[in-house]
């Protein structure tokens, strides 16, 4: 268990400082040996974890879908509420989620799962297991009838749909102030589709 748990940490090590160098230098400049400098060791240590710069880069989404789903807490021992709901919405559109992975990244891997079919299964999975998530939750309060929406799934893939393009369009903007505006305007059409009202919760965490 030991030794697993120790390869586990050191490809997640190694992971992270790949993300860190092709963030930095883009996706086409990162190479294993630039990785190993920047950790001062020798690129045969990575090779032992990851043979491929393709390999790293499977790992790196794997991270990804790792990461968005943290956004799914519940943190109540009874269960979902409509806090839970709309805490998670507030959370997809906000600064803090666009952030948890570069966009210069993210569509840089988009764009090579129309080449590699391994990468599109992967960000297939991302897609389809946040949907999977949000309309779980939906169902939740559906069954507590705390909302009533009559199909959880396309419910939860219309909101995405929002998310996804509005993250699309708005890397494109450098102005902030409209960048919020334009956030809070398709949060705001996000909860519609949920039928809540924003303002009638109370009881959440500030997202930045």
């Amino acid at each position: 268990m030991g030794r697993k748990s120790l390869k586990g940490t050191r490809q997640l090590e190694i992971i992270k400082i790949f993300y860190k160098v092709a963030k930095k230098e883009g996706y086409e400049n990162t190479s294993i040996a630039k990785i190993a400098k920047v950790m001062d060791i020798n690129p045969s240590l990575i090779i032992h974890y990851f043979e491929t710069k393709e390999d790293l880069t499977y790992g790196l989404i794997d991270y990804i879908l790792e990461r968005y789903l943290l956004i799914y807490t519940i943190n109540h021992k009874d269960g979902v509420t409509l806090s839970d709901l709309q805490r998670t919405i507030e959370m997809l559109f906000s600064k803090k989620w666009n952030l948890l992975f570069d966009d210069g990244l993210f569509y840089t891997f988009y764009a090579l799962a129309f080449r590699e079919k391994r990468i599109k299964e992967k960000y297939k999975t991302i897609l389809d297991s946040l949907r999977l998530a949000l309309a779980s939750l939906i169902e939740q309060c559906n069954e507590k009838k705390l909302i009533d929406i009559k199909d959880p799934q396309t419910t939860a893939d219309l909101i995405f749909v929002l998310v996804d393009g509005a993250y699309f369009y708005l890397s494109l903007e450098s102005d902030n102030k409209a960048y919020t505006e334009r956030l809070d305007y398709y949060k705001n059409k996000a909860f519609q589709i949920l039928g809540i009202d924003p303002l009638v919760l109370t009881d959440l965490v500030p997202v930045s």
